[in-house]
Order: structure tokens, then sequence, then C-alpha cells
């Protein structure tokens, strides 16, 4: 029989450490999750560029974390799949919700904020983690598109 060390393979192991009691909010409407990431940015720096971030969620719909998944420009950032969903897989969600700002203020989405939605969306049914919704916010108001029925 051959054992690992044997060979020099590199060997994963995941644990998921919260650096925070367990304040858990829950995520109850669009508008709260909205409040909520718009929170996690510092200020001014929803006007200056766009960047994409993922609230991760258990079962009972509490927060349990967010992740940065990119930061880009003033008007796109890139978005990979793997990176959404390796932080869902790390934190254990049962589902997800995804979010970016629009620095112009503009809350009206693109074709490729649509492309985006839908190819999560489809990856997420594959790993049975739920995108609840796509929230793009600006300073001052969101577009969610779970609330326009578009997801």
């Amino acid at each position: 029989m051959i054992s690992s060390k044997e060979y020099k393979i590199p060997q994963i192991r995941l644990s998921y450490v919260s650096d925070h009691a367990a304040e858990y909010k829950k995520a109850t409407s669009s508008k709260e999750t909205a409040d909520f990431i718009r929170s996690t940015y510092q200020e001014g720096e929803i006007e200056y560029r766009e960047s994409f971030r993922v609230v991760y969620l258990n079962r009972a719909n509490r927060i349990l974390g967010f992740q940065t998944i990119s930061e880009g420009g003033t008007s796109a950032t890139v978005v990979d799949n793997k990176m959404i969903f390796a932080g869902a897989l790390l934190f254990n969600a049962h589902s997800i919700i995804m979010c970016h700002n629009h620095p112009s203020g503009n809350l009206i989405p693109s074709p490729e904020d649509d492309i985006i939605t839908r190819k999560a969306k489809s990856a997420g049914e594959i790993l049975n983690i739920r995108v609840l919704d796509h929230l793009i916010i600006s300073a001052y108001g969101y577009y969610s598109y779970n609330d326009e029925g578009r997801l």
C-alpha cells in the first residue's frame, strides 16, 4: 500500500473559523440585504469602482459572512463562478445573494449582469446552493433581480 507520506503531494484541510461571536443577521428582504452589503463598503467606495460581493447564508437565511469576489474599474469587474462557489462551499452555505455596485448610480442591469446571474444560478443548481438574489446597488438605491421576478 502506498501512503501519502511517500509522495510530496499537497493536502487540503478545510475549516470554518468565525472571528466574531454568533451574531448572525437574518436576510429577510432585498432592502435589508442591500443595506447590509452597502455597510461593507468604505465611505466613497461605492461611487469609485465596481466590485462584486457575495453574501453566504445558512438554511435559516442567517448571514454566515460575505466575500469580495473581485474589484474592477469604473464600469466593470470580472466575476468567476469558481470563486463564488468556492466561498459557498467553504462557508457550507445553503444559499447565496450576489451583489455588485454601479459607480455611475444607474441601477439598470446590463446584458453582462444578466449573463452573470443566469450562469451563477445554473452553477448553484448543480451544487444545490440556491442563488436567492442578485442585487445591484448604488450609494442610495438598489435593484433586486428577485423582486423584479428575473431570477
